[in-house]
């Protein structure tokens, strides 16, 4: 059996950590909630819930991700799980997000947000444009197969450690995408149900953060096609 590990980056997510904890199946390892500067009572229930608390207080999302990153170097799992914190994404499909990585057939799986499966609202308009403009440069550029920059989403320790991610904001998930494009990893995307968050969205919830995502997300695809960044 693989060992695997979440990593669960949350900001006053009080209303929804508990919930989130909750619903990992019993075959992850290792629960890994980072904590990104809460306000609010997070803290406190991710230790009721037996889960790891990780403090991070530089604020943004690659920021939380890396420090959950550091934490396992110590003891690296077989597979890492990142998760949000909001309980949009359904923690017990997580079974399906690792099966294509269990089962040695690929090094990076997504959790597509497809229609079907998703709750009307759970999506903004400005999200939905923004993933669908990003995964059709990801195609024109890398003939890459892509639909969403999901946040749901299941890698092999060792590739990600390989991908040497830098960003510490908005840009996490495209950098990931891009760099497993770029070095000819395995990925599939499995379609995964989505609903709406409870409470307010840090991104797309406020216009800087819809406006700085889509900026981040632009620049690196941009940048990263004209660079020799592996």
């Amino acid at each position: 059996m693989k060992s695997i590990a979440v990593i669960i980056p949350a900001l006053n997510e009080s209303q929804s950590i508990g919930y989130v904890i909750d619903a990992i199946p019993k075959l992850v390892s290792k629960i890994l909630v980072v904590d990104n500067g809460s306000t609010d009572l997070t803290p406190e229930i991710v230790k009721k819930k037996g889960a790891i608390l990780l403090n991070e207080n530089k604020k943004g999302y690659g920021f939380a991700c890396l420090k959950g990153i550091n934490y396992l170097k110590t003891n690296p799992p077989d597979i890492v799980v990142f998760l949000d914190g909001d309980f949009s994404d359904f923690p017990d499909d997580l079974d399906k997000i690792i099966a294509p990585i269990v089962n040695d057939k690929m090094d990076f799986v997504i959790g597509s947000r497809i229609k079907e499966l998703r709750e009307p609202g759970s999506l903004t308009p400005q999200q939905i444009f923004g993933n669908g403009l990003a995964c059709f440069l990801m195609r024109i550029l890398y003939n890459s197969t892509f639909t969403d920059l999901g946040p749901f989403r299941a890698i092999r320790w060792k590739e990600l450690i390989n991908l040497e991610m830098q960003d510490k904001t908005y840009g996490w998930t495209v950098e990931m995408q891009l760099k497993v494009l770029r070095r000819e990893l395995s990925y599939i995307e499995i379609p995964v149900r989505y609903r709406k968050r409870i409470g307010i969205s840090k991104v797309s919830g406020t216009f800087k953060g819809t406006i700085m995502a889509g900026y981040k997300i632009l620049t690196w695809i941009g940048k990263f096609y004209f660079s020799k960044w592996k």
